[in-house]
């Protein structure tokens, strides 16, 4: 698929301002490891392969295993997950895919067990951040492949 536009160059206002929203995100204090699963789980939900792209291979960059990265579409089937990452997934899945029936009761008190308010509100914030991202990527279709990790090197 050819890319339709380049949001980063049509409006450099909007792109910096999802630049100042992932700055925040990675301030939180949350793990840089999680947010990698949050973020590839979100991106395959949204079916954003951009994004999937990137996450995937910073989180590799970062130190994650492949095994935990190729089940991680599965993440309920495998044993590989903390409790911890268990109920982040959950959230992001529930978060991205909100419906008419909102996020369930079931699923917050699994998340507020592991996190306390302010890492929920900073964890609900990096799902907000890669839906959004995923989205641009998606409707613009951005060229995927060419994605270097800066982290590369760099373990954790």
């Amino acid at each position: 698929m050819d890319q339709r536009l380049d949001y980063k160059t049509a409006s450099p206002e909007a792109f910096n301002a999802m630049l100042a929203l992932e700055t925040q995100v990675h301030r939180s204090g949350l793990e840089a490891s999680l947010l990698e699963l949050v973020k590839s789980r979100a991106s395959q939900v949204n079916g954003c392969a951009w994004c999937l792209d990137m996450h995937t291979k910073d989180a590799r960059a970062r130190g994650e295993s492949e095994q935990r990265l190729y089940l991680l579409s599965v993440w309920r089937e495998s044993p590989c997950y903390t409790p911890r990452e268990r109920a982040a997934l959950a959230w992001t899945e529930a978060v991205t895919e909100l419906g008419a029936e909102g996020v369930s009761d079931e699923v917050y008190d699994e998340a507020r067990r592991h996190f306390d308010e302010k890492a929920l509100v900073n964890l609900t914030l990096a799902i907000i951040a890669i839906n959004g991202w995923n989205r641009l990527n998606v409707a613009f279709r951005t060229t995927v492949g060419d994605y270097v990790s800066p982290h590369a090197g760099k373990k954790g």
